[in-house]
């Protein structure tokens, strides 16, 4: 039923007003007392939803070469690196649905919960941050401008729900379902207020590539369009790296290049086989694009004098299952693809080509969206929740699955927490969407707990208390012969007394589930 995640929810929905809420934590805050976000909810975000939480209230548009679901997920499949969802020890519905507001050591770096925005209006699709201000794009085909967790202001794009949000300096680009690209412009008088600077291609543009009839390419169906304009939904914005370079994926199967100078269409590359779902420029000049064909590609960009053309260097992936997301790292080192069966595929360069790293299971439901930052990187699945891995040299650590999303999670957005933390760890702020037409906002530290580690201590508490519960029940019948043979009780107490080392852990990290108790000593 869910079928390929990069065809979205089909258009419609309420498109109605309401006003905007902020939900946030009112009580007593004695971490993270930071003023411009108020005050945190913190709930273990640590704690995995149950399965039976997850249900199929937002079905899937399918994509052309769709294939059943279960076909490309296999439940069996195990990583070394761990499955949150499968090593939780708990097995509850969300957290935050319950649980109390409640205080956290400050000392411990945490993963938390700062707030929701909701405004009542449409599903959330895109995101875009930039220092205290955030766009969010919708199906109501209005962007929202938040400053610090209040509505700072909205424009309205007129046609088609926004898929992508892209800012570059103080120009914004929107990403429609309609196939256009349009520009906003910040007025320097007052900066609540967005003004239409453009669509991509223009009006001009197209009234005058129509004149030439080798303008005009065969697409879908035996039908002709101008090569400079996308026939079908944009998904994906991208902008390169010297910020000259916009890249639009589509549906139509292409990617093209605009000159952000002059909003010119240069070059439209027909990518893959099927629609277009992700487009990230990267450093020195490369591009990944990722389809419903189940292929990811690398495109080097090139440039000769006045032409600038990008060719195909390498093939990373081939596969059934749709690829739905990409991501890379600050410094290109890494690249990330997630796939409709919710596995998270990793690439390392390696001098001047890719090999792939390994895979990161978390998910049981398609991953719609990654976001990379620092060691961290984070996917949002069709499950409701979002997993946060670290990458420490050549193992990636899951260190928190945060759920709260009563929707599917569409896509993230990442910036640097600019409030010093006590204990000089990095912490960014995420913003995730949701289908659930909410925008939660979470303090997330490259320092918070291992997952992995905090299941081992939890498994290791409670063997523990399982043997002192079962030495006590061994002592219990016994105590009123030990009284009248005190003077033979010490002699059998400590031959027969066991040793508890719980709290030893191997030094390879492994815990064995039936404890560890050793041999009685010996005189």
């Amino acid at each position: 039923m869910l079928g390929f995640a990069m065809r979205d929810i089909k258009e419609g929905g309420p498109d109605g007003g309401g006003a905007p809420m902020l939900y946030a934590n009112t009580a007593r805050t004695t971490s993270m007392s930071r003023s411009k976000f108020g005050t945190v909810l913190h709930s273990d975000p640590n704690i995995s939803s149950s399965a039976n939480n997850v249900d199929d209230d937002f079905p899937m548009r399918n994509s052309s070469a769709s294939l059943n679901l279960s076909a490309c997920y296999d439940p069996s499949r195990m990583s070394g690196e761990g499955s949150p969802m499968t090593m939780s020890p708990w097995n509850q519905t969300s957290p935050f649905a319950k649980s109390a507001w409640a205080d956290f050591d400050e000392t411990v770096s945490q993963n938390a919960l700062i707030g929701s925005l909701v405004r009542e209006e449409g599903h959330i699709y895109s995101l875009a941050a930039s220092g205290d201000l955030l766009y969010t794009g919708s199906d109501s085909k209005n962007i929202r401008v938040w400053k610090n967790l209040k509505e700072f202001s909205g424009f309205k794009g007129n046609s088609g729900l926004v898929k992508a949000i892209i800012l570059s300096g103080e120009k914004i680009f929107t990403g429609h379902q309609d196939g256009k690209v349009r520009v906003w412009k910040v007025s320097p008088k007052n900066p609540s207020v967005h003004k239409r600077a453009g669509t991509l291609p223009s009006l001009m543009d197209i009234f005058k590539s129509s004149i030439k009839p080798s303008n005009y390419v065969e697409v879908r169906r035996r039908r002709t369009a101008l090569w400079i304009k996308h026939t079908d939904a944009v998904s994906c914005l991208s902008l390169s790296e010297d910020k000259l370079f916009l890249y639009s994926a589509s549906w139509d199967r292409t990617i093209k290049v605009w000159k952000i100078d002059n909003s010119k269409c240069i070059e439209s590359i027909n990518a893959h086989d099927d629609a277009v779902n992700s487009v990230v420029a990267s450093a020195e000049g490369l591009v990944y694009t990722g389809s419903a064909d189940g292929t990811v590609k690398v495109w080097k960009r090139e440039v000769n004098g006045k032409v600038t053309k990008h060719s195909l260097t390498q093939k990373l992936l081939e596969q059934e299952c749709a690829v739905t997301a990409l991501a890379v790292n600050a410094s290109g080192s890494v690249m990330y693809c997630g796939s409709s069966d919710g596995i998270v595929n990793f690439w390392e360069r390696c001098e001047k080509q890719l090999s792939h790293g390994g895979v990161l299971r978390g998910h049981k439901l398609a991953v719609l969206c990654l976001a990379a930052a620092g060691s961290l990187v984070l996917s949002g699945s069709a499950d409701k929740t979002i997993c946060v891995w670290r990458k420490d040299g050549v193992i990636h650590t899951c260190l928190s699955v945060l759920t709260g999303h009563n929707g599917p999670v569409k896509c993230l957005a990442i910036e640097e927490d600019r409030e010093p933390s006590n204990n000089g760890d990095q912490r960014w702020i995420v913003y995730s969407g949701s289908l659930d037409k909410s925008v939660k906002v979470w303090c997330i530290s490259n320092l918070a707990p291992d997952l992995n580690l905090m299941v081992m201590r939890q498994q290791q508490q409670q063997q523990q208390q399982q043997y002192q519960f079962q030495f006590q029940q061994q002592q219990s019948p016994n105590q009123n012969h030990k009284h009248n043979q005190n003077h033979n009780h010490d002699h059998d107490h400590n031959h027969n007394q066991m040793v508890f080392d719980a709290d030893s852990v191997p030094s390879d990290g492994s815990f064995s589930s039936t404890g560890r108790v050793s041999m009685p000593k010996k005189h």
